[in-house]
């Protein structure tokens, strides 16, 4: 995937590949020093949730234990 041109300060935003195929159920993140950047996709330019990477990794995790959970069921 390609980023294009963006300065040295902007953040590299990624979607996840379990993004709705459709494209309206998005949202994007970006890792930064302090931790993770959440945006809306359709709404880039609004404000932004910051998290800490601690908190993002808690989330990748049990976003991961659901899925295999639902799997399961």
């Amino acid at each position: 995937m390609s980023l294009g041109p963006r300065s040295a300060s902007e953040p590299a935003w990624f979607k996840s590949s379990y993004s709705g195929g459709n494209t309206t159920e998005c949202v994007e993140a970006a890792f930064v020093p302090s931790g993770v950047f959440v945006r809306d996709s359709k709404r880039p330019e609004h404000p932004h949730l910051t998290v800490s990477a601690e908190a993002w990794r808690d989330f990748v995790t049990g976003a991961r234990k659901a899925s295999v959970q639902d799997l399961l069921a």
